[in-house]
């Protein structure tokens, strides 16, 4: 009996050790990807960039007067700007990861086999 569950989970082992890198490459890209994508989402609706430059012609704090008014335009401005570089910071380092995670099991393999030479 015992060598029947050893035989069952060695090949078990053998068949995941066998599918790992096609499910890496295929099903575990795709949820990665996805994933990213959802982080993208989250990080656009964090920062907003869009809503502060829909809203950027109405007046802060109901101040209708010139200089409210051109301060008001003036902050969001500035506030539309960076947003949209953090948010572009953010795609990039989010797409970045993708990268990396796809390239990662190659590097391992590479480095091994430099070792192997060694």
């Amino acid at each position: 009996m015992w060598l029947l569950v050893l035989q069952r989970i060695f090949l078990d082992f053998l068949l995941h050790i066998v599918y790992f890198p096609v499910w890496w490459f295929t099903v575990g890209a795709k949820q990665t990807l996805f994933s990213c994508f959802h982080k993208i989402q989250q990080v656009n609706t964090s920062l907003a960039p869009g809503l502060w430059l829909k809203n950027m012609f109405v007046p802060m704090y109901g101040q209708t007067d010139f200089q409210g008014r051109l301060l008001s335009i003036l902050m969001r401005f500035v506030n539309t700007v960076f947003r949209s570089i953090a948010l572009l910071f953010s795609i990039f380092f989010i797409l970045l990861f993708f990268v990396i995670w796809l390239v990662f099991p190659l590097f391992v393999v590479w480095m091994g086999s430099a070792s192997l030479l060694l």
